[in-house]
């Protein structure tokens, strides 16, 4: 069980990442790439991925085993401001930190030998290896989907912020997912070990991940700047499987005032019945547009308590702002699987 203590100060300064954390996405990436139990749900992305790996990840699997603890200095703060500001972080690891999240590394089980050891505190050049293997990880295996990824924490993000307007930051930690349990003034969590982080005033960054799965995960070392990261809230339908230059056979159906109109309505986030009110249409018309949008890869469409809430995906949003040619590759992982099913693989 995770324990996560609050003050009244904490609560007011919980927030949610402005989007997914490209090193967080790999890290954890990596775990669900050597997940059997996890297929189902990314078994095309991982035969996509290893193809464009081939095979070279040795760095990387010395450093961050199947389950249990990996390094803090992996995943630094600056990371949620971008790749390049995460990896430069990444190089700069002060020496003192990195031998103290080496040895708690080398005193687990082995996943190979002598993994502490495979980096020095001494040589930055190693540091530099790293920055370019997790680089490299990166682009085989999380910047092909980041459209989709960036999508799915975008919606996670809009549900959060709406349970915040609607009840402030008691009602935001209650609707986290079903693993996390909000016990005021206590968040608890489902978690391999006993661990107790208290926040004393400085809140708490959620940080939703696409490739979160199980139980979510916090830093090892409580001095860091609190983080949690939890997995996204699942859509109600499978991604769509379209993937190279156009959206799917869906798209040749956005045609007409009344769904331009629609799209425009779901631009900040709308539940069906607002979704109707705001295009001037019944209920059903709103729910079979939104339906048609997100068989186009344009909207994604979250359950939020008894309602459902659509958001647009970053395509969506470029088409609305006539930029939709300007998208980079929006691929799919087909299949996102539910919370549940995978094996949690959390930092301990």
């Amino acid at each position: 069980m995770l324990r996560i203590h609050f003050t009244g100060r904490d609560l007011g300064a919980v927030r949610t990442a402005a989007g997914p954390d490209p090193l967080w996405e790999s890290i954890l990436s990596f775990h669900r790439l050597r997940d059997r139990r996890g297929a189902p749900a990314f078994g095309e992305w991982r035969t996509e991925t290893r193809v464009r790996l081939k095979g070279e990840t040795r760095l990387l699997g010395a450093l961050v085993p199947r389950r249990g603890y990996f390094p803090d200095f992996l995943t630094p703060p600056q990371g949620r401001f971008g790749l390049a500001q995460g990896l430069e972080a990444l190089r700069a690891t002060p020496g003192e930190q990195l031998r103290t999240e080496l040895a708690l590394l080398g005193s687990g089980p082995p996943a190979l030998p002598a993994r502490a050891g495979v980096l020095s505190e001494d040589d930055p050049a190693d540091l530099g290896r790293l920055a370019d293997a997790l680089r490299a990880y990166h682009r085989a295996a999380v910047e092909p989907y980041w459209p989709h990824i960036r999508a799915r924490a975008e919606a996670d993000r809009v549900v959060r912020g709406r349970a915040l307007l609607d009840g402030g930051a008691d009602e935001l930690l209650a609707t986290l997912p079903p693993m996390i349990r909000w016990r005021a003034p206590v968040l608890e969590a489902d978690y391999p070990v006993d661990r107790e982080l208290f926040l004393d005033g400085r809140g708490l960054l959620l940080q939703p991940s696409f490739f979160c799965r199980g139980t979510p995960v916090v830093y090892r070392d409580p001095t860091l700047p609190p983080v949690l990261v939890y997995p996204v809230t699942q859509v109600d339908a499978p991604a769509a499987a379209g993937r190279g230059g156009g959206a799917g056979p869906s798209l040749g159906r956005l045609v007409g005032r009344t769904r331009s109109a629609v799209l425009s309505a779901i631009e900040h986030g709308t539940t069906t019945s607002e979704l109707a009110r705001r295009a001037g249409v019944s209920l059903a018309s709103a729910s079979q547009h939104a339906s048609v949008l997100r068989e186009a890869g344009l909207v994604v469409t979250l359950r939020h308590g008894n309602a459902v809430l659509h958001t647009l995906t970053p395509l969506g949003a470029a088409l609305l702002n006539g930029g939709a040619q300007g998208v980079p590759g929006h691929g799919r992982i087909r299949r996102t699987g539910a919370t549940s099913g995978t094996a949690p693989s959390p930092r301990t």
